[in-house]
C-alpha cells in the first residue's frame, strides 16, 4: 500500500509541471478568447463592453471573413491532395524500387521540412521576383523572350502559396510513409504478382489499406496544421491585402482595434478546425488491417 501511494504521488509530480503549463497556456487563453469574442473592445484599451453574440452577426456578413475563409478552405484542400499524394508515390517508389543512393534523396526531401517558414519564404520570394527571378528567368529562356509574371499578385497568388506549402510538407510525410511501408512484407507482393496484379494494383490494394491508420493520423494532424502554416506563408510571404486567410484576417483585425471582433473570427476558427478534423476522422474511419 505504502508503494503505491509512492508510486502515485511520483506519478503525480511527474504530471504536474506538465498539466499546469498546459492550463496555464493552453486552456485558460483559450477560454479568454471565447469570452472576449463576447465583448467589444480595443485592443489598447481596458474597457470592456458586453455585446453577446452581436460580433458573430457582424462577421458572418463580412464579406473578407467569408473570402479569407474560402481562401484557407482552397488551400487545405488543394495542399491536402497535393501532398499526400506526391508524398505517398515517392515513398512507394523509394521503398520498393532499387534506387541508388535512397539515404540521399530521403534527406533531400526532408531538408525543406527543418527550414523555419521564414526562410522558405524568403527562398520563394526569390524565386518569384518579377525582374530577375529563377523562375521568370527560365521561362524567359525557354521561350527566348523576357518574361515578366508576377507570381505573387492577383490570380496567381494562391498557386505560389500552394508551391511554396507543398514543397515545404511534403519531405515530412514522405519519410513517416516510408517507414510504414517498410513494415509490409513483402511475401504479399510477391504472391500478388503471382496472381497478375501490376505494381499500381498492388499500390491501391495492398499498400495504401495496410498503411491506412498512419494515413489517418497524419492527415488529420496536417489538415489541422495547414490552417496556421497558411497564415505563416502568408504573412512572410505575399504583400498585405493580396490574399487573405481565416487567421490573417483575424490579425488584421486586432491590428485595426477591433480586439472582440478578431477573437470572434478567433473562435469561428477554432471551432471550423475543430468540427474539419471530427469529419476528417469520420469520413475516413474503416476497420483497420492487419497482416
Amino acid at each position: 500500500m505504502v508503494k503505491r501511494k509512492g508510486m502515485g504521488r511520483f506519478l503525480f509530480w511527474c504530471v504536474a509541471p506538465a498539466v499546469i503549463l498546459f492550463t496555464l497556456f493552453m486552456i485558460i487563453p483559450t477560454f479568454n478568447v471565447f469570452r472576449m469574442s463576447l465583448f467589444e473592445r480595443g485592443a489598447y484599451s481596458t474597457v470592456e463592453k458586453f455585446v453577446a453574440f452581436e460580433n458573430f452577426k457582424i462577421l458572418f456578413q463580412d464579406p473578407k471573413f467569408i473570402t479569407s475563409m474560402q481562401n484557407t478552405i482552397l488551400l487545405i484542400v488543394v495542399v491536402t491532395i497535393v501532398t499526400f499524394g506526391f508524398a505517398l508515390v515517392f515513398a512507394s517508389i523509394l521503398s520498393r524500387e532499387k534506387i541508388k543512393g535512397q539515404n540521399f534523396f530521403r534527406i533531400i526531401f526532408y531538408i525543406p521540412n527543418i527550414l523555419s517558414i521564414v526562410v522558405i519564404a524568403g527562398i520563394f520570394s526569390a524565386i518569384y521576383k518579377p525582374e530577375n527571378g529563377m523562375l521568370n528567368s527560365i521561362l524567359s529562356m525557354l521561350s527566348g523572350k523576357t518574361m515578366i509574371i508576377l507570381w505573387k499578385d492577383q490570380p496567381l497568388v494562391v498557386i505560389s502559396v500552394i508551391i511554396a506549402m507543398v514543397w515545404q510538407a511534403i519531405g515530412y510525410y514522405m519519410v513517416m510513409y516510408m517507414a510504414s511501408m517498410a513494415a509490409v512484407p513483402m511475401s504479399l507482393y510477391e504472391s500478388s504478382g503471382l496472381d497478375g496484379a501490376g505494381r499500381l494494383t498492388q499500390f491501391f490494394q495492398i499498400t495504401i489499406p495496410l498503411i491506412w491508420t498512419n494515413i489517418r493520423t497524419t492527415l488529420t494532424f496536417f489538415i489541422i496544421s495547414t490552417i496556421n502554416m497558411a497564415f505563416l506563408f502568408v504573412k512572410s510571404m505575399i504583400a498585405k491585402g493580396m490574399l487573405d486567410v481565416g487567421l490573417s484576417f483575424m490579425y488584421n483585425q486586432k491590428d485595426a482595434g477591433l480586439y472582440g471582433y478578431s477573437m470572434a473570427a478567433g473562435v469561428i476558427i477554432f471551432l471550423f478546425s475543430f468540427l474539419l478534423s471530427a469529419l476528417v476522422n469520420w469520413v475516413t474511419k474503416r476497420e483497420p488491417l492487419e497482416f
